[in-house]
């Protein structure tokens, strides 16, 4: 059978393929961790997987779609001051409040959370299953990329400078492993633009296969470090616990903000996903540049507990206002 109809058939019973082999991963990088040559080929396969991905990225994204979103200001203002800088605060105020009960690694992990950038396949996907505005939330979840290649650094070195901060030298590194390929795909874009867009899977499969590369072998040097012995079950659970507040607080926040300032519900919708997802797909190519030498595993582990339950609840949300949507189609008819 293979793999994407076992996905399929996994999907009838409510399981995410995905996240099962993220999970897969993690126990592999556990259990049967890569060192030696082997690490140096895995990390190797990763930065070039990585380069790859932003390359396809750069090919498929129409600039004019773009362009045409920046017309809609308020909303892509309420989704970047929401992704750089309502949730950067939020993350320091939560990082130094549990600053005593937490491994500090974790503590930059949470704070490195909170400057990511937002999510691009599944803000998007979310946004149209719930009926939303599909455009927009398009342009903002690419905006709020782009700008992260040079945001999410910055804020890093911003909020990190007293707990030994990131390698200045590491902000060059996100650029040229990010935003190179990104625009090198924008150039060759007339070129290859619709055999990309026409392929879909093929991106996906090397977005979510770079993604399980970099935990692999971020979760194998934590293993072969000793990392996870500072880790114990207490600390794994109040981490889950900070991540689960965290994405309530800011669900609540961005429908909240959206009524008050007037958004049309299909806006406000956008504004939920876009402004309330984080990336896995930036942050994880990002952490193994910025914080090259320390204990990536657990700098990491806030943002792949936030992205796996933020894929649950929104995916939730999304087929509730999908289904509101539906009956209200069919009482109207």
């Amino acid at each position: 059978m293979s793999p994407p109809a076992i996905f399929q058939r996994l999907r009838r019973f409510g399981i995410d393929g995905y996240l099962l082999l993220l999970f897969v991963m993690v126990l592999l990088g556990s259990v049967l961790p890569a060192s030696g040559v082997f690490a140096d080929v895995v990390r190797i396969a990763s930065l070039l997987a990585v380069g790859l991905l932003f390359f396809l990225y750069g090919a498929r994204l129409d600039t004019a779609a773009v362009v045409a979103g920046l017309a809609n200001w308020r909303l892509q203002g309420l989704v970047l001051a929401t992704t750089y800088l309502a949730f950067p605060v939020a993350a320091l105020l939560v990082a130094l409040a549990l600053g005593p009960w937490l491994d500090p690694h974790i503590g930059m992990g949470l704070l490195f959370l909170g400057a990511l950038p937002s999510t691009v396949q599944s803000s998007i996907a979310f946004t149209a299953l719930a009926r939303g505005n599909v455009p927009a939330a398009l342009c903002a979840a690419s905006i709020s990329n782009l700008l992260g290649v040079v945001l999410t650094p910055a804020l890093c070195a911003v909020l990190l400078n007293s707990q030994g901060g990131i390698n200045p030298g590491a902000i060059g590194g996100v650029a040229l492993q990010i935003l190179l390929p990104f625009v090198l795909g924008q150039l060759a874009r007339p070129w290859i633009g619709d055999w990309v867009r026409r392929h879909r899977r093929f991106t996906l499969s090397v977005d979510r296969g770079s993604i399980l590369l970099i935990v692999y072998s971020a979760f194998s040097a934590g293993m072969v470090s000793g990392v996870w012995s500072q880790v114990d079950g207490l600390s794994l659970a109040l981490i889950c616990a900070v991540v689960t507040v965290m994405l309530a607080v800011v669900l609540f926040a961005t429908t909240a903000v959206g009524r008050l300032v007037g958004l049309p519900a299909a806006d406000r919708l956008a504004l939920l996903f876009c402004g309330s997802t984080k990336s896995l797909a930036s942050g994880v190519p990002m952490a193994a540049i910025l914080f090259a030498g320390q204990p990536v595993s657990l700098i990491i582990l806030p943002i792949m507990l936030y992205h796996q339950l933020q894929l649950i609840v929104c995916a939730v949300i999304a087929q509730r206002h999908a289904a509101l949507a539906e009956e209200t189609e069919a009482t109207a008819a």
